[in-house]
């Protein structure tokens, strides 16, 4: 009893101290010196919490302009602002800067200093979201991993602008102007190691051309596409996730085998001109169909393997993969016919 007692105390003891200081290392480990240096160095405007000393807080602050930004800073937060200008001088001493959030202020392409960014050696994500850029501002830091420019006013994006961005991963674009004329061959040349490219919510007309080889996800919903040429998904044989909701795709845009691409998992066709569901790839895990025009659904002709010869392997196999199917909002009436069961034997979920 006595031993389950000091037990009990040992492990209260560590829970209460030992824990507890592993949360809290940062503000206790700080020497009060440090703390009035961490006061003193930050701008009046903003918040620099003494628990994470390379950060700057200056959202929501009704800034006009950037505040000079201390040499230890990596992540600097100002979205939510009035900011018309991005110039060098605020940055001057910020040489290991890593993280810039100016999302929701009103820069535009004149109000940016040229070199402001590019000197910026050690950025890797830069954030200017719901800002009134017409373009995609020129010259970029090329060790950028994420460049987010969502909700702008781009119509234009310069030659050569992503040309020595090798590291960039991420780059969005999604609800701006960009027409099909924006989107030249050359256009993401150098996005060697893109993985996601988001151009929803634009005004194009067709797919845009020389998307980078390593693409993995591609969003292209709320355009108006109409037509998928023909073997486009070879040049980016890696595409995982493909979504062209709300576009104008129809039976006749789409080439025989237009999407039986081994590499797509999850191809999303939502909300489209389509009246029967387009051959697809065995390793398709997700397909979303709905709201289109389909008025029935025969199993045996969207199978991409035979049902005889699936009934032979069983499940050591290449029986098809598709695990989720979304048909709703088309003119199909239930039930599910049976022949899609016997394909589909590893679907989870059917909307119809």
């Amino acid at each position: 009893m006595i031993l389950k007692v000091y037990t009990s105390l040992l492990l209260l003891f560590l829970v209460n101290s030992v824990w507890p200081r592993t949360v809290r290392q940062a503000y206790d480990d700080l020497d009060p010196d440090h703390w009035s240096h961490y006061t003193s160095e930050c701008p009046r405007e903003c918040f620099c919490p003494p628990s994470f000393p390379n950060a700057l807080y200056c959202d929501n602050k009704g800034l006009k302009e950037i505040p000079p930004i201390p040499a230890r800073i990596w992540y600097l937060y100002l979205q939510n602002n009035e900011i018309e200008t991005v110039s060098e001088k605020p940055f001057a001493n910020a040489t290991h800067l890593r993280w810039i959030n100016l999302n929701k202020n009103k820069i535009t392409n004149s109000g940016i200093e040229s070199g402001a960014l590019s000197k910026l050696k050690r950025l890797l994500y830069l954030f200017l979201e719901d800002n009134e850029l017409q373009e995609v501002p020129a010259p970029l830091p090329v060790g950028l991993e994420q460049l987010r420019l969502a909700r702008n006013k781009i119509s234009r994006i310069p030659e050569g602008v992503f040309s020595h961005l090798e590291n960039l991963t991420l780059l969005d674009l999604h609800q701006n102007s960009l027409l099909d004329s924006a989107l030249q061959s050359d256009t993401f040349q150098g996005l060697n190691n893109l993985m996601q490219l988001n151009i929803a919510k634009n005004s194009l007309k067709k797919m845009p051309s020389s998307i980078p080889a390593n693409t993995l996800q591609l969003f292209l919903d709320n355009n108006s596409i109409e037509v998928i040429p023909e073997n486009y998904f070879s040049t980016i044989p890696k595409v995982t996730f493909l979504r062209l909701n709300y576009n104008k795709l129809s039976d006749d845009g789409i080439p025989s085998n237009g999407f039986n691409v081994s590499s797509i998992l999850d191809l999303q066709l939502s909300h489209n001109q389509l009246t029967k569901i387009p051959p697809i790839n065995a390793h398709l895990e997700h397909l979303h169909l709905d709201h289109n025009k389909i008025k029935s659904v025969n199993g045996t002709q969207i199978c991409p393997v035979s049902i005889a010869l699936e009934e032979d392997y069983g499940y050591y196999g290449n029986i098809p993969r598709l695990r989720y199917l979304r048909l709703d909002g088309n003119e199909i009436q239930p039930p599910i016919p049976l022949d899609i069961m016997i394909c589909f034997r590893l679907l989870q979920a059917v909307v119809i």
